[in-house]
């Protein structure tokens, strides 16, 4: 029976890129995932300058940009129809932001892992774990697209299997800090419509994004409270979404009303934002199985990029105590990001106050690429 240094649950950008870096570190890696290889997901894809500098030290950037992902180079801010636009200085490695659907980022970091060294195996779920007598995680048992259990003994599991994640539910970890806020998204994703910049626009009490992704789309989001979710979106989604945009970004309105052809809306109702215990005997967790933060500030895909670093830090270093300094942190570079977006998703500021949280998401970004940047000399592709 073969024993794995690390059994990853969940092949998504977080589980694909902690599976690709341990690999990298010569372990050998199993990487499940109960879907299939290169299918989208729900996600607010785009990448802050933190995400991008990981790709880019990791050696992956260049595949995202020949995939037709588009070069982002400015942002623009619309607070109540007034434009502020920042542009993207090149700087830390980084000389443009990226969106890429997740049907590009998580394929290519999966194919990056596979490369070096990592085995992938889709349509298998995480079914329970093995546990040693003193307690100690030592393995999982894996069910495939025909049932059954196979018993795959590994040195540490780890979930990275999501919000709704069942390694969580299986280790009993629990929340230590938890948002107060959380916002309600739907989103679609429009052709045609020749935007080159990420656009955010607020009113008082609602919100509204434009994100420029691969193949000609652009993804167009209205965000609200999520207490209003089902008052906006309930009764007509289709509905909702145009009266939002309509209230928050009239222009944005028109040009979705000129598309082409109708799309597919999805919707997010919402959820509580945490920091979560994220390290045990034999187990870690990373991405939104171990922290979540509302998604209004797009920042949830450069997390999970930075954490599957320090955690795979942390394994390669071997010991419980390195896997703390792994949760630490992952704290000490979240919470400020986190304490802001929880008081942008409250929408109970006025306009003044909502440009006064930015420029407050600006720093502590700022704050993160920083102690990114002061890393040692990553593991690359052999």
């Amino acid at each position: 029976m073969t024993t794995y240094d690390a059994i990853v649950v969940g092949a998504r950008c977080a589980g694909a890129a902690t599976a690709m870096l341990l690999a990298r570190r010569g372990m050998r890696v199993l990487a499940i995932d109960r879907g299939q290889y290169g299918s989208d997901t729900l996600s607010t894809h785009a990448l802050m300058r933190g995400g991008v500098l990981q790709l880019a030290r990791w050696g992956v950037l260049r595949a995202i940009v020949a995939a037709g992902t588009p070069a982002v180079r400015s942002v623009s801010f619309y607070y109540d129809g007034e434009r502020v636009q920042v542009p993207i200085k090149a700087r830390d490695g980084v000389e443009a932001l990226f969106a890429p659907r997740r049907s590009v980022l998580d394929r290519l970091l999966v194919d990056a892992a596979r490369h070096a060294g990592a085995e992938i195996a889709y349509h298998t779920r995480l079914g329970g774990l093995m546990r040693a007598p003193d307690g100690r995680v030592r393995g999982a048992v894996l069910e495939g697209p025909n049932g059954g259990g196979r018993r795959v003994p590994a040195r540490i599991v780890i979930g990275a299997d999501g919000l709704r994640s069942t390694m969580v539910q299986l280790v009993g970890a629990v929340p230590y800090y938890v948002g107060r806020h959380s916002s309600a998204v739907v989103y679609g994703y429009w052709p045609d419509m020749d935007v080159r910049e990420y656009e955010w626009h607020f009113i008082a009490g609602a919100s509204a994004g434009v994100i420029p992704t691969n193949d000609g789309q652009t993804c167009v989001f209205a965000s609200t409270p999520a207490a209003q979710f089902h008052d906006v979106f309930g009764g007509h989604v289709a509905a909702g979404y145009l009266r939002t945009l309509e209230r928050v970004a009239p222009a944005i309105a028109a040009a979705v009303g000129r598309a082409s052809r109708t799309v597919s809306l999805h919707g997010f109702p919402g959820h509580a934002a945490f920091l979560r215990q994220s390290v045990g005997p034999g187990w870690a967790l990373v991405g939104d199985a171990g922290y979540f933060k509302d998604p209004l500030t797009a920042h949830g895909i450069t997390d999970a990029l930075r954490d599957a670093e320090l955690l795979a830090d942390a394994i390669a270093e071997g010991t419980d105590a390195a896997l703390a300094r792994y949760q630490q942190q992952r704290d000490e570079l979240s919470r400020g990001v986190f304490d802001v977006t929880d008081a942008i998703a409250a929408y109970d500021w006025t306009i003044p106050e909502v440009r006064v949280l930015h420029e407050l998401l600006a720093r502590e970004m700022s704050r993160e690429v920083t102690a990114m940047t002061r890393w040692g000399p990553t593991v690359t592709a052999a």
